[in-house]
């Protein structure tokens, strides 16, 4: 059964940087692309940053464009997201998210429903 798990957050203050991890286990030999989302409170997940199996495609939503980074490093099933220079509006509870790197997948990769697993999430919170 495959397990994603977070971890990183916490309460730093605007302009300060985050590194967080997403730590998969029990994945079967495949291409699995990930994914991070976050959702603030009230509001709906939204798309924050994605990675190929590979690691070389990367795509970013033009809100954090410029201040996150996602990479993954596979020999320890880890795929980290970067923030720097944080905004009162990047807090959130972050996710994330693998699925199968399908044809499709490079279509719908900002879309939930290309993938299979979820991990619990890690709030983040930027003070001002």
């Amino acid at each position: 059964q495959v397990q994603l798990a977070e971890s990183g957050g916490g309460l730093v203050q605007a302009g300060d940087s985050l590194r967080l991890s997403c730590v998969a286990s029990g994945r079967p030999f495949s291409r699995y692309a990930t994914a991070w989302f976050r959702q603030a409170p009230g509001k709906e997940r939204q798309f924050v940053s994605a990675v190929t199996w590979s690691g070389n495609t990367k795509y970013y939503a033009d809100s954090v464009k410029g201040r996150f980074t996602i990479s993954r490093d596979d020999t320890k099933n880890t795929v980290y997201l970067q923030m720097n220079l944080l905004k009162t509006e990047d807090t959130a509870v972050y996710y994330c998210a693998d699925g199968r790197e399908t044809p499709d997948w490079y279509s719908y990769y900002r879309r939930e429903d290309p993938y299979e697993h979820w991990g619990q999430g890690t709030q983040v919170t930027v003070s001002s």
